[in-house]
């Protein structure tokens, strides 16, 4: 994925309609995640391949990312393929090997919980030789029983600084305008990731995404 700016980088998850991908894309989003796993933002395929439609009309710059959770890789890749997705994220217990099966570029969330920082290295260590020849990242989310992302969790900052020192990593978890620009400049991670700190009462706020992108850019 080195082909996007070289500032850090922002994605908005959890989109389930048009009007707020485009103020993602409006306020200067370098990636929207639709959700296809179960759960309160879960989207259709159907309702993902118009929100991507839309983008791809108002943007070249804005990705479009579809967020998947232990589905089988034919049809993650059936899915993506319709809804002509920029790449895939895997947000299960999907492993390595399963990642060299999904054809496009794809973001793996690794769920922090009481690794070591020497086990996280091990870890993304294997990730980057099994996958060598494809395109990816890795997102570090908060470890919460039963969820599998979008919690508002946060996890030990101390520990995500030390992994951003060797790869580039993606932070989610916890996250919002207010506490955003804190995060990049004591981490310095790839890209951040946001979906409830940018809604109000359990929907997409606008003028949120809008101050989390803000907030970003001003540490650039």
């Amino acid at each position: 994925m080195k082909e996007f700016s070289s500032s850090t980088r922002v994605k908005i998850c959890g989109i389930r309609d048009k009007t707020h991908a485009l103020a993602a894309v409006e306020a200067g989003a370098d990636f929207i995640g639709l959700v296809f796993a179960p759960s309160k933002r879960q989207v259709t395929p159907t309702k993902a391949c118009e929100i991507a439609s839309a983008v791809k009309k108002s943007s070249d710059a804005t990705k479009v990312v579809g967020v998947f959770v232990n589905a089988p890789a034919s049809q993650v890749n059936e899915i993506a393929d319709f809804c002509a997705l920029d790449c895939v994220q895997l947000s299960g217990d999907e492993s390595w090997e399963y990642c060299r099966e999904v054809v496009e570029p794809v973001i793996k969330a690794i769920r922090i919980g009481q690794q070591s920082p020497e086990e996280l290295y091990a870890e993304l260590s294997a990730g980057c030789k099994l996958l060598s020849s494809q395109r990816f990242i890795t997102l570090l989310d908060s470890q919460v029983e039963g969820e599998y992302g979008g919690t508002g969790e946060s996890f030990n900052w101390n520990l995500a600084q030390q992994v951003a020192k060797r790869f580039p990593v993606i932070i989610a978890g916890g996250l919002d305008p207010k506490n955003v620009a804190r995060l990049i400049e004591r981490v310095r991670p790839w890209g951040v990731d946001v979906s409830s700190g940018v809604e109000s009462n359990g929907l997409k706020d606008a003028s949120k995404i809008r101050a989390f992108v803000k907030a970003v850019r001003s540490t650039q």
